[in-house]
């Protein structure tokens, strides 16, 4: 399996015309428009998963820069929480997890 990270997706976009954009290249196991928890709204993105690595490969490959409901949209292999910068994530508090933000 792996997943795909897919930018600048119209708003109109849902999971069911996400999916099948993408099941041209092979079988996707999920396909997931991310929206706004306060206002129920898209926010542009989303992840689509496949059954086999070498059909996101390929979706990979030939969607990334193509058009998507009059959007160009950018497909990337989907990174783990916390790993996109190659650190542990500060969380906002200025510091690092070892050692907790304090106020004195």
């Amino acid at each position: 399996m792996k997943k795909l990270f897919v930018g600048g997706l119209a708003w109109r976009v849902d999971d069911e015309m996400l999916r099948r954009h993408f099941e041209q290249y092979g079988v996707v196991t999920d396909a997931k428009v991310i929206h706004d928890r306060d206002t129920g709204r898209s926010r542009g993105f989303g992840f689509v998963t496949y059954q086999e690595e070498a059909d996101a490969d390929r979706a990979k490959e030939e969607l990334n820069g193509s058009m998507h409901e009059g959007r160009t949209i950018r497909v990337n292999e989907a990174e783990e929480r916390g790993r996109s910068r190659g650190y542990p994530p500060s969380h906002g508090r200025g510091g690092s997890r070892d050692r907790p933000y304090r106020r004195w």
